[in-house]
């Protein structure tokens, strides 16, 4: 019985399963040897397993075969064929596509689908996107994988609204839906740039619409949006999603609903905030505060707005944290409010708190702006009573207080103490000695600049040029 174009086709088939190229080609010379002309099925089973392996060139000699034996191809054809020349050069896609329109075969969805997957994997997006709008205004839907995939590269290129838009825009006019790992990546690349109506409406869809919790990654994005814009309602609900997923809090979740707070007004709820955090056995400190700092640092009305919250939470029965006290001396201090800050220092003990290395940091950072070296002395000597262990920052603000008194002996004595303690000197303390020494015409500068150099430190070209009495500061100051 002589074979038909049929048998052949499925036998061809069963090649295309198991993708034997050499057994397809085999088949196409028996066929033609027999005289037995293929029909458009098998040639486009012969083009799917080439397409399959990016055999362009027999791609390319099959279809010239299919013309010259009178066989049109079809779309789908056309459709083996630009998979068959995906990892040559773009001019053999478009190639492609104007024989398509050559030969009047109208582009499809599939067509469009991988001309734009083309595209996006040579990481142009910008063409991907030009034939995506292409295709819709020609009346045609882009498929679902095609959508989600220009949509992903919209949000990885930091594109949020474009790739929302986009996610939107196939929603509406579809009846398939955009999976949410897509939405996710919306939602990241809109908390990546801080896109505040991006991440509100996202953080929405994927947590109210979509039941999806995002991961902490994602989340913490999401929580410096937050604090950016002032929104504190939606920070507290990541919060939420963050104790949902079992993520461990921790300082860095905290600091940006801080920062949601004040720029939205609340600082009662901010200060009240730093309890929470060390009920959750979170330590806060001064980058955690800084937020409030920044909103109250502004005037005293401001200062006082702050101590009036902690005492109303003082008085609601609420603990009040030291970090709390700590923020209202650091903005007393940065408005040159000695009297305010320590002030503020001396009601630790009514609110319950005790001071600690920061409060005295801030004191006596007022205390250097000031030149109260009295204060400063008597600082010392309550931080010793508090048995609160001095640091090289507590010892640096020592040695720069003391040179700003008429006699700076005690700043060498601290100096030396500090290196007994084993602490390592920064270089602003040495320079500082330097300056003051110089002015003074005192010749240990001498010695400061030689243990300057055994810290490992240089002379920086302003130093010397104080040293060598061309700079700021080498005069010697008058005594009155």
């Amino acid at each position: 019985m002589r074979p038909t174009a049929q048998s052949f086709t499925l036998r061809l088939g069963q090649a295309v399963d198991f993708g034997r190229t050499v057994q397809l080609l085999e088949i196409l010379k028996e066929m033609k040897d027999l005289g037995i002309k293929p029909d458009i099925l098998t040639y486009n089973s012969a083009m799917e397993l080439l397409a399959r392996h990016a055999m362009e060139a027999e791609a390319w000699a099959v279809l010239d075969d299919m013309k010259a034996v009178g066989v049109a191809p079809d779309v789908e054809t056309y459709k083996f064929l630009l998979r068959a020349v995906r990892r040559s050069p773009h001019q053999a896609t478009w190639a492609v596509i104007d024989l398509m329109d050559q030969a009047g075969v109208a582009r499809n969805e599939g067509v469009y689908a991988l001309h734009i997957q083309r595209y996006l994997n040579d990481e142009n997006f910008e063409m991907a996107f030009k034939l995506l709008v292409e295709m819709e205004g020609r009346g045609y839907t882009p498929t679902l994988n095609t959508a989600e995939a220009v949509i992903t590269a919209a949000a990885q290129k930091k594109m949020p609204r474009l790739a929302w838009e986009l996610a939107e825009n196939f929603e509406a006019t579809s009846v398939r839906r955009i999976s949410p790992r897509v939405w996710a990546a919306c939602l990241l690349a809109s908390s990546e740039l801080l896109y505040k109506d991006g991440v509100v409406h996202l953080w929405r869809k994927l947590t109210e619409e979509l039941k999806i919790l995002p991961d902490e990654g994602c989340c913490i994005e999401v929580l410096h949006t937050a604090g950016r814009h002032g929104l504190p309602e939606l920070a507290m609900d990541v919060l939420r999603v963050l104790k949902s997923i079992g993520a461990e809090l921790k300082d860095y979740h905290f600091a940006p609903i801080v920062e949601a707070l004040c720029r939205s007004g609340d600082i009662k709820e901010a200060l009240g905030l730093l309890t929470v955090m060390r009920q959750h056995k979170i330590e806060p400190d001064s980058g955690t505060a800084h937020p409030i700092f920044n909103a109250i640092r502004t005037g005293t009305d401001a200062v006082d707005k702050a101590w009036d919250a902690v005492e109303a939470l003082h008085a609601d029965g609420q603990t009040v944290d030291i970090t709390a006290v700590n923020v209202i001396i650091q903005a007393s201090v940065a408005l040159g409010d000695l009297q305010r800050a320590f002030g503020t220092y001396q009601t630790c003990g009514q609110l319950g708190v005790k001071p600690t290395l920061d409060t005295f940091h801030y004191l006596l950072s007022g205390c250097i702006s000031a030149k109260h070296r009295e204060l400063g002395d008597r600082l010392v000597a309550e931080m010793k009573e508090a048995k609160i262990k001095p640091d090289a920052g507590t010892y640096e603000r020592l040695i720069v207080l003391c040179l700003t008194g008429e006699t700076y002996e005690d700043a060498f004595f601290y100096l030396e103490e500090m290196k007994a303690e084993n602490l390592y000197p920064p270089l602003s303390v040495y320079e500082a000695i330097i300056r003051r020494c110089v002015m003074e015409k005192d010749s240990r500068y001498a010695v400061a600049v030689q243990e300057l150099g055994e810290f490992g430190y240089s002379v920086s070209p302003a130093l010397q040029k104080v040293i060598s009495g061309e700079g700021e500061g080498s005069r010697p100051r008058r005594r009155p």
